[in-house]
């Protein structure tokens, strides 16, 4: 049985509906990738798991819990991290204290992820270990963002277009740096529009276009259907 179980989730901002019945499921271990072009509701999908944004009607599936009208901090409190697009570190405080702020036991009391576990996995973050995150460059910003979550020792990662506005040396390694995350058993949802990126990490994607689902499948079925490429992804 699935893990997170999305259910028919409709969701909208004030009257201006964007999700339209979007189902998927996320096994344990597993990488699922959200794709599509901009405004499709990939972020929007994000925020209605985490609770940001909860859905108008169906169902979130957290290992058998209804978690779809639960608070964003119950939520990660269950084992869901979230890295949003933006970001958001806090720019006054270090490397350091922007990770010491966000440390918590996992839902079973384990502390996979500590500094130790964290700085192997981004060896830059530690030599940088008292800067300030507002002077970092958006690369590093990235990075401390994602070893922020990991502080809280989820075991589902959301990461909301981690790619975006990165050049492309720095791509690759925050590629390789997810890639270890999945290695290490730890289930990711992956939005991004980069499909370099989704198709090196995914086991499955979901296409989204107008806020639906409209296309699952493997990254190897995307690939032996260019139709669908040209229709969905293509700007």
């Amino acid at each position: 049985m699935a893990d997170l179980v999305v259910d028919a989730i409709h969701t909208a901002y004030g009257l201006s509906r964007v999700l339209f019945g979007v189902s998927l499921e996320v096994h344990a271990g597993e990488c699922i990738a959200l794709i599509g072009r901009n405004g499709v509701g990939k972020t929007t999908t994000m925020r209605s798991i985490i609770g940001l944004t909860p859905p108008a009607s169906g169902r979130v599936m957290w290992k058998g819990r209804d978690i779809a009208r639960l608070g964003p901090h119950r939520i990660c409190r269950m084992g869901i991290g979230f890295v949003p697009e933006d970001r958001r570190i806090f720019p006054e405080l270090t490397v350091w204290e922007n990770l010491d702020i966000a440390r918590r036991a996992g839902p079973d009391g384990k502390t996979t992820w500590r500094e130790e576990q964290v700085f192997a996995l981004f060896p830059d973050l530690e030599e940088i270990g008292d800067r300030r995150g507002g002077v970092l460059s958006g690369g590093q910003q990235q990075m401390l963002t994602i070893a922020r979550t990991l502080m809280g020792n989820p075991e589902l990662l959301l990461l909301d277009e981690p790619s975006e506005g990165l050049a492309p040396l720095i791509v690759e390694q925050l590629r390789q740096r997810v890639a270890e995350l999945k290695a290490t058993g730890l289930s990711i949802v992956l939005a991004e529009q980069n499909l370099q990126f989704v198709m090196a990490l995914a086991d499955r994607v979901y296409i989204l276009e107008k806020g639906e689902v409209r296309f699952t499948g493997t990254p190897a079925d995307l690939q032996a259907d260019k139709s669908i490429v040209q229709q969905f992804l293509t700007v």
